[in-house]
């Protein structure tokens, strides 16, 4: 009994969720219908088109803008609209100056083929008068090459032969400190460098003085008289 009384109430209860859904439906499927039909009866204003009478600039305006007033732009508004555009068909034409420039240009960028055949044989000729140049060069180079070694050498045996020198005079100068201040002493001390100072000064005054004996003894030498002639 309580079972079959379940059962009627839960098929009531289906049939109006089912009801409920299908009213959904219906009122879904209504307005989207009414929205394509409003959709579909807009007839949106044709755009009025004045074909008849062209626009045409006022160059003496300054409203107009300064690209209007170009040549560029004349030429497209006779392209357009021809004679209806009012402009005068002889003021598109190029002047000499810009005829001479497109002329300028038009052998520079595109050269006839006698001409690029020319400029090929001078371009090769100058690569041949450079290659020659260099091997030249390179030729007078190897052929002094011997006698730059040898300067080579004998300017790193000079200056090897300086700095033993200059070796050698470092020490006598630092023996001759030791010998006159009785204790070794520093190449940078005040002490030595007025020595080396004073031993220089008297060097120079000695090889004046032979300088100058030497020109004396020359001097009073005998001239002996040229031989007569037969």
């Amino acid at each position: 009994m309580a079972a079959s009384m379940l059962c009627r109430r839960t098929a009531v209860l289906c049939g109006t969720l089912k009801g409920i859904s299908s009213s959904q439906t219906l009122l879904s499927a209504s307005s989207q219908s009414g929205l394509l039909l409003q959709t579909a009866s807009y007839n949106p204003k044709p755009l009025k088109l004045n074909l008849r009478e062209p626009f045409i600039p006022d160059k003496y305006s300054e409203k107009t803008p300064e690209w209007q007033k170009t040549a560029r732009y004349d030429k497209k508004l006779f392209g357009r609209y021809g004679s209806a555009s009012g402009i005068d068909p002889a003021s598109l034409w190029s002047s000499h100056e810009q005829l001479d420039q497109i002329i300028a240009e038009e052998k520079e960028w595109h050269p006839t083929l006698e001409v690029m055949l020319k400029n090929i044989e001078v371009k090769e000729m100058q690569e041949t008068q450079k290659r020659l140049a260099k091997e030249k060069l390179i030729a007078a180079n190897m052929a002094k090459m011997p006698k730059m070694v040898a300067d080579w050498r004998r300017e790193k045996r000079e200056a090897k032969q300086k700095q033993k020198e200059e070796k050698a005079r470092r020490e006598k100068l630092l023996a001759q400190a030791r010998e006159r201040f009785g204790y070794a002493m520093d190449p940078r001390n005040k002490q030595f460098l007025e020595m080396v100072a004073e031993i220089e000064k008297e060097e120079k005054k000695k090889q004046k003085l032979m300088k100058r004996r030497i020109k004396e003894e020359q001097a009073a030498a005998p001239t002996t008289p040229p031989a007569a002639s037969a």
